[in-house]
């Protein structure tokens, strides 16, 4: 029997396995520990001023309603562009970011007035009067709220019971000096759904069709096909009846 001297103690016996083994694994190419992630960078200062529809995006957000711009309500509105893939998420509160709060807004139950035709077919819904498209299928909402932006004064987006009867993907106006108009869904003698590259807001409306984001007139036309059922209804702020 060993004299107790000569047994290593059980610690000091572990240690040195398991550093035996720790080396035996870099030997084999084990990967080494990963190094600690570095810190976030703080968000830039957000610095927009007072925006046209500021004291609407300050109620909705739940800071104090007084229609001046606060570094917060900046912040505020910026992470609400943010989530809505608002570009640029600037903290302004811009036509665009008031358009989408409308669409939020309306989600839950767009066709609450009922203006909106039912039946047991898709229907894009356009209405005039909030610039909102949806589509609905009975009373289901298969495409939830979108911003829209429709015919100007005396180009108005002509109302009622409509069908879309030719689609082009990559269509170019032969009528406004080569225009893209991505998506094009035409339902009524030359007004169509589609798409608009850039702002969808910077000039009084369009030449009488729907324009909507590209992403969402993407997402429209994998959507809908040849013969859907578009009605249109209401006014568009600015135009006349």
């Amino acid at each position: 029997m060993a004299h107790p001297s000569t047994v290593p103690p059980r610690g000091r016996a572990t240690g040195r396995l398991l550093g035996t083994v720790a080396a035996a694994l870099l030997l084999a190419g084990a990967p080494a520990p990963a190094p600690a992630a570095a810190p976030l960078p703080a968000p830039a200062p957000c610095t927009a001023g007072t925006g046209p529809y500021q004291r609407e995006l300050e109620e909705h957000l739940g800071r104090p309603v007084d229609g001046v711009q606060s570094e917060a309500d900046c912040t505020a509105v910026r992470a609400f562009q943010e989530r809505e893939g608002i570009r640029p998420a600037d903290g302004h509160a811009s036509l665009l970011t008031h358009r989408t709060l409308t669409a939020v807004r309306a989600r839950a139950n767009p066709n609450a007035a009922k203006r909106c035709p039912v039946r047991p077919h898709r229907v894009t819904c356009v209405d005039l009067d909030r610039q909102l498209l949806w589509v609905q299928r009975d009373s289901r909402v298969v495409f939830v709220p979108v911003p829209i932006r429709t015919g100007r004064d005396d180009r108005e987006t002509r109302p009622g019971w409509h069908e879309i009867y030719w689609r082009s993907r990559r269509h170019v106006s032969s009528l406004y000096d080569d225009a893209p108009m991505p998506y094009a869904q035409f339902f009524d003698e030359g007004q169509a759904l589609h798409g608009r590259p850039g702002s969808l807001y910077d000039n009084d409306g369009s030449a009488g069709c729907v324009n909507l984001t590209v992403p969402d007139a993407a997402r429209l036309w994998d959507l809908l096909t040849e013969g859907g059922a578009v009605y249109v209804w209401g006014v568009k702020p600015g135009t006349d009846d």
